[in-house]
């Protein structure tokens, strides 16, 4: 091949590559940057589609063609063209901007795309430098997974130090306001927890309370910043974790003096390999507090606070039930729709059930206490307590009359049960019932399973199954099957399967009416199959 030929076509596939890496770039920044999780989501995507699967074979092939010295230049033009076309098309139904989770042109995204752009130029290099820089430049576009993957192993020591700057500001403003810090974690349950927390301080203490899901260290870091000002007495730290350490490292700059646990299950499972993996990396938030709120209602938790009660770190354990009066809080539901409130086994009060989440409330009862909030203040604050958004909120549309159960935030088992016992009881005889689901992720070995379970109890609840993309299909597919096949009292009429959200909204709308019911649980946004 020509030389100057050669050079333009090494910059046309610069570019083409540039755009391959730009949909795993996508999903990197939705993964939080963690390095690990391209090659995770594209065994995903290549496993959910035989399309995929043929591209991935045909792209091979055409790559293993482009190394070939001995065919002419049209040839080797024919076979570039074909793998340009190829590679931009892998996988088939991953978008470069997305529709749910849109690419944000971020200066942390900026720097990674630097980088991608840099060992792709480096390739291409050595592929000049051995006469096939054709060859090499499309085996960066084949292998944009991998590029993406090393370029964020690269930027994470840059980007933790660029990090540590925000985070030192937020450690000296920590400094001088001295508010009294609550740390919340747990499988599930932060949120709402730290929600129901915030309303229930409200007009006793001036509490600040991280934001949404600002849950990481970049995310709390800015809450700090930006939030915290002279004279707040209280901050609500929502702590998160991808792995062992994480809190731990979030508490030696936010030490909580007060450390809630809300509930422990299978949620990242993926990540961790285990629930006791899960169980330890969640008690780090009690290593420096001094008092500890706990969900006795999981056995797991039940004999960690026993364990708290017994080590030699001195620390007040609270433990907290929906089940038990010996709990030092009680958030009890009866048979008439309300939520009875006990503390130490005694009566404080009632509120209508609604959809709040009775041990999330007795969390948050319990940490509004520590802080200074009166019995009787707390009483007063009850009635205003309700769902965050996007958490088991119900609303009925009114152009359509349809009642709407928004649970898209959710994404555990025993969040999905709660969700679809709030279905049962919504609703008259004529009404139809709708689930739109594309199930639950990051369970590990117990994903499949788990949204089995969850596709059978689908059937005894809801009219009709509207499954969202293809994750978790097959799995929905056989539980709901086997409970319209096995169930006498199951009452599923369809099981339909869907590409994204949006056709399944234009389902729903095509075939319900007023009165009917339709449960969103969860919502994984389109990085996903």
């Amino acid at each position: 091949m020509g030389h100057e030929l050669a050079v333009v076509a090494a910059v046309v596939l610069g570019v083409a590559v540039q755009l391959v890496a730009l949909k795993w770039v996508r999903v990197g920044q939705r993964e939080h940057y963690l390095p690990g999780r391209i090659g995770i989501f594209f065994a995903l995507w290549y496993r959910a589609s035989f399309v995929n699967q043929a591209l991935l074979v045909i792209g091979f092939i055409l790559l293993i063609g482009s190394f070939a010295r001995n065919l002419g230049t049209v040839a080797h033009l024919v076979i570039a063209a074909a793998m340009v076309a190829c590679v931009l098309a892998m996988p088939v139904g991953l978008g470069f901007r997305g529709r749910t989770s849109k690419l944000a042109l971020t200066a942390r995204l900026k720097r990674l795309l630097v980088v991608v752009g840099l060992i792709d130029a480096a390739l291409t290099f050595v592929g000049w430098l051995l006469g096939l820089p054709l060859a090499f430049a499309l085996l960066g576009g084949y292998l944009a997974p991998a590029v993406v993957e090393l370029a964020l192993v690269l930027t994470r020591p840059l980007e933790d130090r660029l990090m540590q700057r925000y985070v030192d500001d937020a450690s000296e403003r920590l400094r001088r306001v001295r508010p009294r810090v609550v740390g919340i974690t747990g499988s599930f349950g932060k949120t709402t927890t730290k929600n129901y927390l915030a309303t229930l301080l409200e007009g006793s203490v001036r509490a600040v309370a991280s934001p949404a899901s600002f849950n990481n260290r970049g995310g709390l870091a800015r809450a700090i910043n930006e939030r915290l000002v002279p004279g707040t007495e209280v901050f609500i730290a929502e702590m998160g974790t991808f792995g062992p350490g994480e809190i731990a490292a979030l508490c030696a700059w936010i030490p909580p003096q007060i450390a809630v646990i809300t509930a422990l299950g299978p949620v990242h499972l993926e990540r961790f390999g285990s629930e006791a993996s899960i169980l330890r990396a969640k008690l780090e938030i009690t290593e420096q507090a001094s008092v500890v709120i706990i969900n006795i209602d999981y056995p797991r938790l039940a004999l960690a606070a026993k364990a708290l009660a017994g080590s030699a770190n001195p620390r007040r354990i609270i433990k907290v039930s929906a089940i038990t009066l010996d709990a030092d809080v009680t958030v009890k539901p009866n048979e008439e729709g309300e939520l009875l409130v006990y503390l130490a086994g005694s009566k404080l009060g009632k509120i209508d059930a609604g959809e709040i989440a009775p041990t999330n409330l007795a969390c948050a009862i319990a940490a509004a206490l520590e802080c200074g909030v009166t019995p009787q203040a707390l009483q007063d604050r009850l009635g205003h307590v309700t769902s965050p958004a996007n958490r088991l909120v119900t609303a009925v549309v009114p152009e359509s009359g349809i009642e709407v159960l928004d649970d898209t935030y959710n994404s555990n088992p025993a969040g999905a049960r709660r969700a679809l016992a709030a279905l049962e009881r919504r609703g008259g005889e004529a009404a139809t019932k709708f689930v739109v689901t594309p199930g639950m992720v990051e369970l590990g070995k117990r994903q499949y399973p788990e949204n089995y379970s969850l596709g059978k109890a689908v059937g005894l609840v809801a009219d009709q199954l509207i499954i969202v993309g293809k994750t978790n299909r097959a799995a929905l597919v056989g539980g709901a099957a086997e409970a319209q096949a096995e169930t006498p009292q199951s009452r599923l009429d369809a099981i339909v399967t869907v590409r994204d959200r949006a056709s399944a909204i234009a389902h729903v709308k095509r075939y319900s009416k007023a009165g009917d019911v339709v449960l969103y649980e969860n919502d994984l946004p389109d990085h996903y199959p």
